[in-house]
């Protein structure tokens, strides 16, 4: 890394970082694993040990890496805590304090050789297929800059894949986009961009994961799907079952009563809790393959058959979201199989943890 204060004539690199992508997951993910990685740890053991549903009311934002997030012990919600809660995993959203120098906190992070995530509007980044076309909340990992020549390096590992310089003018207007409406997108556009950042650390390095260990994770999980109240007085979250059950029968009136914004903020919504059960379910495979668990290994199918089934949930809403009466008898044949293998997926994961 090369800079120079007093010229403002910068060029801050670091190693290139690594993609880190699964075919369910969104970009939060994708740039969650890439920063866990630079960190040395394995992404897929800190962002699949934990599982749960949860559902806030009101909460729902037309964002690509939106995901729950209540208020944690502090009174502030931690998007780290919420992806990983088995893990000292942190993050905090920030927005350049400087407006004369928008570049000064991703200019001190990148010297401290640590990665920046940023909010993006794709409609703005040259790299992304809808550039030039349609508006769309994304995330991207800057490792670069390089304030001489004008350029920015970014790394996104969502398909088709990019890693290298971005014109600063573009990713400036990306960065700081209004991000409108877009009939083209009626689920990540209309949402500020707002030059949103994202500091993620990972406070404590995992210590490697046995049996036992997953053991405590998976019985803290099942525990949370089969006790958690439908709504906590606090937040209003509804989680696990009970919980999975009041999102889905609102879900499925508000269809039946005509109401748009109820299939809109279904896609977003539906990708975190379909990204988290497919990386657990992953997670619990590998690891009942490399013990000789195929009791594990089966709890993790049963958790992957969870992910695929939000796809038809998703889906459905996505191609229906104009008219969502017409689609209601679809929605609720989606949410009544999605129960069950939710129910089915539990009772495997509370067995495995059992065993363990």
């Amino acid at each position: 890394m090369t800079g120079d204060v007093t010229t403002r004539t910068y060029m801050i690199t670091g190693p290139e970082p690594q993609w880190w992508y699964r075919d369910l997951i969104s970009c939060l993910q994708a740039t969650f694993g890439t920063v866990v990685a630079r960190e040395g740890a394995d992404p897929l053991a800190v962002l699949g040990a934990g599982w749960r549903f949860l559902h806030l009311p009101g909460d729902v934002r037309s964002e690509e890496f939106y995901y729950p997030c209540p208020p944690g012990a502090s009174g502030e919600a931690d998007l780290g805590a919420a992806l990983a809660p088995h893990h000292d995993l942190r993050a905090r959203w920030w927005q350049p304090a400087d407006e004369d120098d928008l570049w000064r906190e991703v200019r001190d992070t990148l010297t401290a050789d640590r990665l920046v995530i940023a909010a993006v509007d794709n409609f703005h980044l040259p790299f992304r297929p809808a550039y030039g076309d349609v508006h769309a909340a994304h995330l991207v990992v800057v490792y670069g800059l390089d304030e001489a020549r004008g350029l920015v390096y970014v790394s996104d590992a969502m398909p088709p894949a990019f890693r290298g310089a971005v014109p600063v003018e573009a990713f400036l207007r990306s960065w700081g986009s209004a991000n409108p409406t877009d009939v083209q997108d009626a689920f990540f556009s209309d949402s500020r961009i707002g030059r949103r950042c994202l500091d993620v650390r990972l406070d404590t390095p995992p210590p490697p994961l046995t049996p036992e260990l997953l053991g405590g994770f998976l019985r803290t999980d099942a525990d949370a799907f089969t006790t958690a109240a439908s709504a906590t007085p606090a937040t209003q979250a509804r989680a696990g079952l009970a919980g999975f059950d009041a999102f889905a029968a609102e879900l499925v009136e508000r269809c039946r009563a005509g109401d748009v914004t109820a299939l809109r903020e279904l896609y977003p919504f539906g990708w975190g809790m379909q990204a988290q059960a497919s990386l657990h379910g992953e997670l619990l495979r590998r690891c009942g393959r490399e013990w000789g668990d195929p009791e594990l290994a089966g709890a993790g199918r049963a958790v992957e058959s969870v992910a695929h089934a939000w796809t038809g949930l998703r889906i459905t809403g996505a191609h229906g979201h104009a008219d969502p009466r017409a689609v209601s008898a679809d929605i609720a044949h989606h949410t009544t199989v999605l129960r069950g293998l939710y129910a089915r997926a539990v009772d495997a994961v509370g067995a495995a943890a059992a065993r363990l």
